[in-house]
């Protein structure tokens, strides 16, 4: 202590120096650690998530009502958490000393994301770890698992009666007398215990100067040969590892280049395999968000990686690998192994359930159109209509979400009199099916509404303009996404910037999701070969099946629809100030309604002008980004 100096400053001054920025990192996590372990009475607080800190945790459960500051601790755990990935902007809560209702709802909703034990809302054991650390629990209960070791018969057995599930083998082994490769009927072998795996691909993977997109390449093409060798279906999820402590500095110049290879390796083998992300919460982040990793495979048991320190569990997680166990005696001759314990998470990836030939993903798809073209065609046959077959089968399915007044008056009412003949014939609206090049769900609804608006609305001549077809497509989807922009300026000032962080991203609750973009693409290309005389079936599976047109969706999309980068800002910025009655009534109904400053008002205010074609830019890079991703 300095001459004169207070020793109560002193005593403070040997407090730890946490960021005050706003940005949620490792330091402001191990600062709310160590703010924990000093209201629990823990000697020498450091921040560290060990013994004495989850014996301590067990006995400070909370709930609604609950007042003080092991409260205002634990809301503060909930905000570092938020938002929870649910609907189009996520769920968040509120820094408070009061267990409320409210607090119980965000809770609840979190615990369901990371699918927790205890969903009901209270702040027990396992939602303390899970809101602190990147394997949350390791001592729960799981149904997934990983491991190098093969697994015969009495090895499968014990993972059966073990209460597993699934379990992950690896593709490859570039020593083929290591015991880590998948072993020829081993997978046979694992689907007869009824179990289910999912492949992962890792060749090294510990050292960041192995990660580059020629590697990324090579590492693709290998593991389309082996999946294809051991009969993994068409449209299986194979992780790629990440399997070291990347750092931010790392991702672009080095991991997202690795992943930008195996997306397109495996496209030049066709898209049989979709690719997954293993790695830490911020290596999956970013595979998703910059290459669309279908799916992330945490390895939430590194906690103290920094890719784990201060980031949010990834919203497409579907495993969550949370502790590894060495020497376990399976029994008979299954001998001892070691294993990783993950946590499986409901409604994601199903694994892989048989070694059957798979069709396209889509196929149910396909052959739901095909069967509906066919009844639009004898529709067609007794009754006096000029709408195309197509046009029909394209009202059908929109004519639930997207056939009320608005867009009777944007692209016209659907025929009732065949809507009602549809569903005499047994047909319903098909809510989801997945697409054979991302894996993701795609909404037939909203994919058929876009192809109905620039069926009747074909492009305008000049390339810088937009018509209605469009607001039934990307347009639409774009003023919608303007809406929360304005709406969110607060934290997003530059609109090049949130476009950037929520604009078709993967993982990111948005108004204009990824599958939005997807389904704009797809139904303006559907509806282009349409109005060429292609039936709507026809096109359907040639895009969808074995003409893998949804290989090169953002490439032909971006190439026939907007041409250039500054027609596609010229169009984005016509979308929101054109002054003509449609659209007019569009900008009513998706920006105004919510609040949100008219576009037209921007342009015309001080700087306004950039600002907005800043925005515009946004999209622009959205789709060339996608548009390189498929070169």
């Amino acid at each position: 202590m300095a001459p004169a100096g207070d020793s109560h400053l002193f005593e403070k001054s040997a407090y730890n120096i946490g960021p005050c920025d706003g940005l949620y990192s490792r330091d402001v996590q191990k600062s709310l650690v160590i703010a924990l372990q000093y209201e629990m009475g823990i000697a020498a607080p450091n921040g560290n998530f060990g013994p004495g800190t989850q014996a301590a945790l067990k006995n400070h459960t909370l709930a609604e009502g609950a007042t003080g500051i092991m409260v205002s601790l634990f809301t503060a755990a909930c905000v570092f958490n938020e938002p929870v990935p649910v609907g189009t902007d996520g769920v968040r809560t509120a820094f408070t000393s009061t267990f409320s209702s409210n607090i119980t709802e965000y809770v609840r909703l979190f615990q369901e994301f990371s699918y927790l034990p205890q969903r009901a809302g209270r702040a027990d054991y396992d939602t303390w770890c899970q809101l602190l650390v990147s394997m949350g629990n390791p001592d729960r209960d799981v149904t997934g698992a990983d491991t190098r070791f093969v697994i015969n018969a009495d090895r499968a057995k014990w993972l059966k009666n073990s209460g597993c599930e699934i379990v992950g083998r690896y593709l490859y082994s570039p020593d083929p007398n290591f015991e880590k490769e998948i072993r020829p009927g081993e997978l046979e072998t694992i689907l007869a215990a009824g179990l289910k795996f999912f492949p992962i691909m890792q060749v090294h993977g510990r050292d960041v100067t192995e990660y580059n997109y020629t590697t990324g390449f090579q590492h693709a093409l290998i593991a389309h040969e082996q999946a294809t060798k051991f009969n993994i279906p068409r449209g299986s999820v194979i992780y790629f590892a990440v399997d070291f402590d990347a750092t931010q500095d790392e991702m672009d110049p080095f991991i997202v280049k690795y992943f930008n290879g195996v997306v397109v390796g495996l496209a030049d083998r066709g898209k049989k395999y979709i690719h997954g992300v293993y790695g830490s919460r911020n290596v999956c982040i970013n595979a998703t968000q910059k290459t669309y990793a279908r799916y992330s495979f945490v390895s939430g048991m590194s906690w103290g990686f920094s890719g784990n320190l201060g980031f949010p569990l990834p919203a497409n997680w579907s495993f969550n690998q949370i502790k590894e166990i060495s020497g376990i005696e399976t029994g008979g001759e299954g001998g001892k192994i070691d294993l990783d314990h993950d946590v499986w998470r409901p409604y994601s990836d199903p694994g892989v359930r048989s070694l059957a030939a798979a069709p396209s993903p889509a196929a149910d798809f396909m052959t739901y159109i095909d069967q509906l073209y066919a009844t639009a065609q004898d529709y067609k046959a007794s009754n006096s209509t000029s709408r195309s077959a197509s046009q029909l089968v394209m009202e059908f399915v929109r004519h639930e979400e997207y056939g009320g007044l608005n867009w009777g008056i944007l692209i016209g009412n659907y025929d009732r009199d065949w809507v009602t003949y549809a569903k005499s014939k047994g047909h319903t609206v098909k809510k989801g099916f997945t697409d054979p090049n991302s894996g993701y769900e795609i909404g037939p609804d909203h994919l058929l509404a876009t192809a109905n608006g620039h069926l009747l609305f074909t492009q305008p001549t000049n390339p810088k303009s937009v018509n209605s077809g469009d607001i039934a497509g990307w347009g639409g989807d774009f003023m919608t996404f303007y809406a929360n922009w304005r709406n969110d300026e607060q934290q997003y000032a530059s609109g090049k910037a949130y476009c950037d962080a929520k604009l078709a991203k993967p993982g990111v609750s948005s108004s204009f999701s990824f599958q939005d973009l997807i389904e704009d693409a797809d139904g303006y290309l559907i509806a282009r070969a349409c109005n060429a005389g292609t039936p709507i079936n026809q096109i359907v599976r040639e895009h969808y099946g074995n003409g893998g047109g949804h290989l090169t969706r953002f490439t032909q999309y971006f190439s026939k629809r907007f041409s250039t980068a500054a027609d596609c800002r010229d169009q984005a910025f016509n979308d929101l100030t054109m002054e003509n009655e449609t659209f007019n009534l569009a900008r009513s109904a998706l920006i105004l309604a919510k609040g949100a400053q008219s576009p037209t008002v921007l342009a015309n205010l001080p700087g306004g002008f950039d600002k907005l074609q800043n925005f515009c830019q946004g999209f622009v890079d959205a789709i060339v980004a996608r548009v390189g991703a498929e070169s």
